[in-house]
């Protein structure tokens, strides 16, 4: 039976009892992690947020009574201890804060009994994600998950001092928007006081922000919650946290200068790593030239190279036929890999095919200097030899290749050097290298509408110098946008905003957004710009994704408290679920489930 707390108060916490405490009688609560019964003593481990402590139980030092209580302890039993701080008689355990003390229990009260647990409370659980997240309550118990939201929490701390000496204000705006469908698909609210009508949940604080800047409040920041009904990856969720900060009166200098700062900021203090300063930037046209991604890994190297010109007129149809259709040729080099089995290079064929590539052609170089390839046969050996020397190819490397049109090439060898360098063990999740990516283009072009569409957001601004290339020459036009990124994870992103009324207006037509359509969508922003906005900036971080990369956990499911799975449900609390039909009557709303 569980019994009060009453007359009783927590002295300290279990890691917060050190040598410097023997000899003083003290109080810890928490849970048992371990009880061994040794015959007339019994050691119990003590667990709570801090980490472990253990508790000896003698019956002539404890009483009977205690004694008898601490026989029937078990995992998870939380437990209120009152003892004497003693040197451990047993020796010291080094891999314990606590590891050269123990407590001499004098008196023992179980506050609540439990269940055998579905699985071990411990570091590193091999037990299925599916059980751990059903029973998330138990898995937060385990040290590693604490350990990364008690992280989680200190960077938050951290940030909002920061953000607050920088003179920014923190601002909290609406989670009930007006839906303005862009980008990823909202999560709608239907309305009970106006049928038929619907809010939306934020995907971003974009708007208001905004509005924040025209309303004078020259630096805002908020911990942001933001909602994207989208399919979901190791690194998304559907519901996630933002940094997100805008600034007035700047340019991106302002913007970048005061986000290193602050990210040097957060890695020191919390995690104490140190993050040079300024940070490498790189423009986005060269980082997919280099790396085929706008987000490059930049810890290691195997670089593409654009061998176009030097296939050019040879024999093998699959890159001629990519250049006549005005893709290009690129490959990478696999340094030392030239003996890797055919079987192995199978795999990274079915890997590229996962990236739209039609197949992934290959020369592996023996250490004698001979050739392997799939395609030699189509190849005049002069052909071969200038195509290994454009990859600075050597005896004993692997060089693979990719044609098509350049997005399909760099999507594909921008994913197969990061699957190479993480098969190969090249890189180091204690290795922090950060990127700022710029000069992202305004728009991208979709197979899928067959136009073009904002990069970013119809309110980011064209470059200066690029503004007449929006009206002669979309594809070419550069944003003033830029993104924050930490070995191959966009970390954040933001960008220079439209303030000019003209401007907007070119856009939105650019964009086949109508003046009547506009006015629908974003009348209320538009109208606030009419009477006097400054020029402004922003930019978010994902906190989620931060934490995740601090922690090196991973997923971002091992940073949250409460995550989702892959289809944005939660195994703990079954959400979603269905609801009363007196629920629906009020809101007007008629579930029709689609026919299977």
């Amino acid at each position: 039976m569980a019994e009060s707390m009453k007359g009783l108060k927590r002295t300290h916490r279990c890691t917060e009892v050190s040598n410097k405490n023997v000899d003083e009688t003290v109080t810890v609560m928490g849970w048992v992690a371990k009880s061994r019964n040794k015959g007339g003593i019994i050691f119990v481990d003590l667990r709570d947020r801090s980490g472990l402590l253990q508790v000896i139980f003698e019956e002539d030092k404890c009483g009977s009574e205690s004694f008898a209580k601490a026989e029937k302890l078990r995992s998870e039993f939380v437990v209120a201890i009152t003892g004497e701080v003693s040197l451990r008689a047993g020796g010291i355990n080094k891999n314990l804060a606590t590891g050269d003390i123990e407590i001499i229990a004098k008196d023992l009260r179980i506050l609540s009994e439990s269940e055998t647990p579905p699985f071990p409370i411990e570091e590193n659980s091999k037990t299925k994600e599916e059980i751990r997240l059903k029973y998330r309550t138990l898995d937060l118990r385990r040290p590693d998950l604490q350990r990364n939201l008690i992280l989680r929490s200190k960077v938050v701390s951290i940030i909002r001092n920061f953000l607050s000496e920088e003179g920014f204000l923190e601002i909290e705006t609406p989670i009930l928007n007006k839906s303005t469908p862009e980008g990823a698909r909202d999560y709608l609210v239907p309305s009970r006081v106006h049928p038929g009508s619907f809010y939306a949940l934020p995907q971003s604080p974009q708007i208001f922000k905004q509005l924040l800047m025209a309303s004078g409040y020259d630096r805002y920041y908020q911990v942001a919650k933001c909602f994207r009904d989208e399919d979901l990856r190791a690194d998304r969720q559907p519901e996630f946290t933002q940094i997100d900060m805008e600034l007035s009166f700047v340019d991106i200098d302002d913007v970048l200068d005061v986000n290193e700062r602050l990210l040097a900021r957060v890695f020191k203090e919390a995690i104490g790593v140190d993050v040079p300063l300024p940070i490498q930037r790189m423009t986005w046209a060269e980082a997919m030239e280099r790396f085929g991604s706008d987000k490059p890994d930049i810890r290691f190297g195997m670089e593409l190279k654009n061998v176009t010109d030097v296939v050019k007129g040879c024999g093998f149809g699959v890159f001629t036929g990519a250049i006549e259709n005005g893709g290009s040729v690129r490959g990478i080099n696999v340094k030392g890999q030239g003996a890797m089995p055919r079987k192995k290079i199978d795999a990274l064929v079915d890997f590229a095919k996962g990236y739209g590539a039609k197949g992934l052609a290959y020369i592996a170089i023996g250490e004698d200097g001979s050739f392997k390839s799939s395609f030699a046969k189509f190849m005049a050996d002069e052909e071969m030899n200038n195509l290994v020397k454009a990859l600075d190819g050597e005896n004993g490397d692997l060089l693979l290749f990719a044609a098509d049109r350049d997005k399909i090439v760099f999507s594909v060898l921008g994913a197969l050097r990061c699957e190479m360098a993480s098969q190969l063990e090249l890189v180091s999740k204690d290795d922090y290298r950060f990127l700022w990516v710029t000069e992202f283009p305004v728009f991208e072009w979709s197979d899928e509408e067959e136009r073009y569409q904002a990069m970013h957001h119809p309110f980011t601004m064209p470059m200066e110098e690029d503004i007449d290339l929006i009206d002669t020459d979309m594809g070419k036009a550069r944003a003033k946008a830029y993104d924050i990124v930490l070995n191959g994870v966009e970390l954040g992103g933001g960008s220079v905003r439209i303030h000019q009324d003209d401007i907007q207006e070119k856009m939105f037509k650019l964009l086949g957004i109508s003046e009547e359509d506009a006015n629908d969508r974003f009348g209320f922003m538009l109208t606030a710009f009419k009477y006097g906005v400054p020029p402004h900036a922003g930019l978010a971080f994902g906190l989620d994704r931060m934490i995740m990369l601090m922690t090196g956990a991973e997923s971002i499911r091992d940073v949250i408290a409460f995550p989702k799975i892959k289809d944005a449900s939660c195994l703990l609390s079954d959400a979603p679920s269905g609801v009363d039909k007196k629920q629906l009557e009020e809101l007007c709303i008629e579930v029709k489930l689609p026919q299977e």
